[in-house]
């Protein structure tokens, strides 16, 4: 049995998949097969339908199947938020028909909630590898100014045209490949987080993700000049995320201190020249910054750590909570979400030394692992650079200082246990922050500034 088959034999949601070169012409196979009898409108902005959304009215319209009027959002800056979620919910209340989303990530992200909403399913013909979150249950919604993850099922088919990905603007997929990227990074903390006992590893849903993934990484340059057989491996390598998060119901398999600063910048808006900044591009910043977290504890070692010292020095909630309020003083949504999610990973200074006590056993063996799964610093950002995704924070709008502030935030902003909890319970944010944002640091702030 292939990867594709035993990824769509766990996955919950998606139960076909159409990947290649000129499968577009597939849509109306797909949807007999999925929908047969029922009615179909297409969902669409005014570029995918351009690029991909007539083809798909025509593989219909070939093969007799009934279609509603085409629902085309305007192009210019088309984001997920809350109000596109109200209009096309009202649009498709009134139609007895099943939804055909033809774009990438915002397109899907819509027509998976409202599909949801309206107790449907749907199906979704990809416009570009941009993101993991095609064939991943939730969608990622703007709401109430914050980024929001909603429940709901996957597509119930997924089609996605190589060739048709390839020749996408270029910055789709580089953030494709900075999300890629990150599963690296994810995948060592999902290691760190079994060795302590918070979530053990699904081997299903690691090889999903991690099996083939330094491959589809290796050609950046060639991602970049839309290679088509590159850019199809950054597809397959983006949708088995997908169906590892499926799989076991979490977005552990790919998701790690990386995504964490991605967040945290949802939560804070994100824009730059004028635009909201890619969930990809955010990530590829986590990501190389998640990468120094592991190769600092790699160099400071853990094998001679001090547990009783740890212990002594580890902090009662009263006195996280307070260092929390005072952290993001001025920030009531940020304190609001830290508190409950640094109480969910909360352990007092037993639970501190049974953690301490097994990472120490466990280093010889866990750090060789980790030097073995992540790529060097250097080499995520050549690689990035090669992809042409942002590389350094002002290329996203974040300034160094304000990187800073965020760093200092990421313990608290998410219960899930990563690096940057090792970091914090070991007592060396402050050495960290200062070896990156100090003198000499990677991302050195000028104090004259």
């Amino acid at each position: 049995m292939n990867k594709v088959n035993r990824a769509l034999q766990r996955a919950r949601d998606t139960k076909s998949l159409i990947i290649g070169r000129g499968v577009v012409r597939r849509s109306a196979e797909m949807f007999l097969e999925l929908f047969a009898g029922c009615k179909a409108v297409i969902v669409a902005d005014e570029n995918t339908w351009q690029v991909a959304g007539a083809d798909v009215k025509e593989s219909l319209d070939s093969s007799g199947i009934v279609s509603e009027q085409p629902y085309v959002f305007p192009a210019r800056d088309f984001y997920a938020h809350w109000q596109h979620i109200e209009s096309l919910k009202s649009y498709l209340e009134s139609k007895d028909a099943i939804a055909i989303a033809v774009g990438s990530g915002v397109i899907n992200d819509t027509v998976k909630l409202v599909s949801h909403m309206l107790g449907r399913r749907y199906m979704c013909v990809g416009t570009a590898a941009s993101m993991d979150g095609f064939t991943a249950y939730g969608a990622s919604i703007t709401k109430d100014g914050n980024k929001q993850t909603f429940d709901c099922p996957a597509p119930l088919g997924f089609i996605m045209d190589s060739e048709i990905a390839a020749a996408a603007p270029k910055e789709l997929a580089a953030s494709g490949y900075a999300d890629l990227i990150a599963k690296i990074p994810a995948g060592a903390d999902w290691m760190l987080a079994d060795a302590v006992g918070s979530e053990k590893i699904d081997s299903f849903a690691w090889e999903l993700v991690q099996d083939g993934l330094k491959d589809a990484l290796s050609d950046p340059v060639a991602v970049f000049a839309g290679d088509v057989s590159m850019t199809q491996a950054l597809a397959d390598g983006l949708l088995m995320s997908g169906f590892a998060m499926q799989a076991i119901q979490s977005s552990r398999p790919a998701s790690g201190t990386e995504h964490q600063y991605s967040h945290c910048w949802d939560m804070e808006d994100l824009c730059f020249e004028g635009k909201h900044v890619s969930h990809g591009f955010k990530v590829g910043i986590g990501t190389l910054v998640s990468t120094a977290e592991l190769e600092f504890l790699l160099e400071k070692g853990l094998e001679d750590i001090d547990v009783e010292a740890v212990v002594a020095a580890w902090k009662s909630w009263d006195e996280i909570e307070t260092e929390i309020r005072t952290l993001m003083a001025g920030k009531p949504g940020h304190i609001a979400r830290a508190l409950v999610e640094t109480k969910g990973k909360y352990v007092g200074k037993d639970g501190l030394r049974r953690q301490m006590e097994t990472l120490k056993a466990a280093w010889p063996e866990l750090s060789a692992r980790i030097r073995r799964q992540i790529i060097p610093f250097e080499q995520v950002r050549e690689n990035l650079k090669q992809v042409g995704a942002p590389y350094e924070p002002e290329m996203i709008g974040v300034t160094r200082e304000r990187f800073c502030q965020t760093v200092s935030y990421i313990p608290f902003m998410r219960s899930r246990f990563t690096n940057i909890d090792v970091i914090y319970r070991l007592g060396w944010m402050d050495e960290f922050i200062d070896r990156m944002f100090g003198k000499g640091g990677v991302w050195e702030i000028d104090s004259k500034n």
